[in-house]
């Protein structure tokens, strides 16, 4: 068993077996909806850390948030890819000689020389508790699919009469990117089971998160389905995510039925071309926005990122001011779920005001009819209401690389305002006066701003 420590403990995951045996009522279809009725918003590891975060930096961004963020609706810490591998690097993956954590039963365990509260057997229960003592939930990141180590050391599958790995998958369609798993034949014996089985471990260890990647671009329909299944029956409440991008816009409808948050884009980092081309795919996806049904824009590329990183050297983002409100003032009017990549306890004043900004936080968290109101090379104007104060929001945004400022404005009749409205800078609270017919603003190349409305 080459590059393969297999953890059996043997008391241990009797006593999980029978508890997985327990009979559990099964979430009615589309309950899950209801576990995010509005965009979750949260920590993931991927963008300062890479596939190398550890258990102290995971609970140094806990206590960072349970302190300073989780009184304006921060709640989640999300360990990105492959917590399973003892020596994986910064600047990729080691695709050389993995040594993966992976049990009896072929599913991958936290690597303890990482996670050393998962000694014994113990998966990320601990960790999970000390989240939770934070008045936080926790979540994880896996590849789609069955690990190539359990299909060729025949691993057997939890809940199945013999049934092994090597007989529920395929190389058809494995990931090109990282190759730790083969395909799931979804309609082989044994393959419902196989996911079964880890959803139902993650529901012990306490995850509330999980992001499942590799299952978007191309968009693994089949093995959706068995995921929702294996989540509606595991016992505990688990919010699901896509990813990466680009979901097609084709699957539209299935994905809604079984996702709580699906990519939209591939990854998002900080630079402009990245933003300049998410906020064209939005486009596409504003009809999709619905309570516990999220398009999502991809993790947010401030503060401290790359620290051990896949891209570019330890930094603070290279996006300029005026660019992170334009990137804040998107992902939030456009209800995106909020996943900070940046290393919290790093960040400075600047970036936390970017997180905590009450009236935009209450925008993202209750605005209704979200839709955009023109688009070209240049400009851009995105609309919403909250159905509870009548205040209309409107972002507008100058796309443009060239150095002189350009008027972006629109109608107020568009917005279905009749006579004059006041108008409020939502990020720096300045009370703009009294506008009528039309409001505009001169905005610098980059720059955006985001207005409340009120007549």
């Amino acid at each position: 068993m080459k590059n393969l420590k297999l953890l059996s403990v043997a008391i241990f995951f009797a006593l999980f077996a029978c508890n997985n045996q327990k009979q559990v009522e099964p979430f009615a279809k589309g309950e899950f909806k209801t576990w995010a009725e509005t965009p979750p918003m949260g920590w993931n590891s991927w963008d300062c850390y890479g596939p190398t975060v550890e258990e102290h930096e995971v609970k140094a961004n806990a206590d960072y948030m349970a302190e300073n963020m989780k009184d304006y609706g921060w709640e989640y810490i999300v360990v990105d890819i492959r917590w399973f591998v003892e020596n994986d690097k910064a600047g990729g993956y080691n695709q050389t000689d993995p040594i993966y954590v992976i049990d009896e039963y072929g599913r991958y365990q936290p690597a303890v020389n990482r996670f050393p509260s998962a000694a014994d057997g113990k998966g990320f229960k601990e960790l999970a508790d000390y989240v939770h003592g934070k008045g936080l939930k926790f979540g994880i990141h896996i590849m789609r699919g069955i690990p190539k180590v359990a299909v060729e050391n025949k691993l057997p599958i939890l809940g199945t009469d013999g049934i092994t790995a090597d007989q529920i998958y395929s190389t058809e369609l494995q990931c090109p990117w990282l190759r730790d798993n083969y395909t799931i034949v979804a309609d082989k014996p044994g393959a419902q089971e196989y996911y079964n089985s880890i959803m139902n471990m993650y529901a012990g260890w306490g995850v509330d998160f999980i992001k499942i990647d590799d299952l978007s671009r191309p968009y693994h329909q089949a093995e959706i389905e068995l995921i929702r299944n294996a989540i509606d029956n595991c016992g505990r409440p688990i919010v699901l995510s896509t990813s990466p991008g680009a979901t097609p816009i084709t699957a539209a409808d299935h994905v809604k039925e079984h996702a709580n948050m699906w990519r939209m884009v591939d990854d998002v980092w900080d630079s402009w071309w990245h933003f300049d081309h998410l906020i064209k795919v939005t486009e596409q996806w504003y009809p999709h926005i619905a309570p516990g049904t999220w398009p999502d824009c991809d993790m947010i590329p401030l503060g401290r990122i790359s620290i051990r990183g896949e891209r570019g050297e330890d930094r603070m983002t290279r996006l300029s001011p005026d660019e992170q409100y334009s990137f804040m003032t998107l992902f939030t009017i456009f209800k995106s779920p909020l996943m900070f990549g940046g290393d919290l306890p790093s960040n400075d004043d600047f970036t936390l005001s970017l997180l905590t900004n009450e009236e935009v936080l209450k925008m993202h968290r209750e605005s209704t009819d979200v839709k955009q109101l023109f688009q070209d090379e240049s400009k851009v104007g995105i609309t919403s209401k909250n159905p509870n104060t009548g205040d209309i929001y409107l972002a507008l945004f100058n796309l443009s690389d060239g150095e002189e400022p350009l008027n972006v404005g629109v109608e107020l009749s568009e917005l279905g305002i009749e006579g004059e409205c006041s108008a409020v800078n939502m990020w720096t609270g300045e009370d703009l006066g009294k506008f009528s017919e039309e409001i505009s603003k001169e905005l610098a190349p980059h720059q955006s701003i985001l207005l409340k409305l009120q007549q």
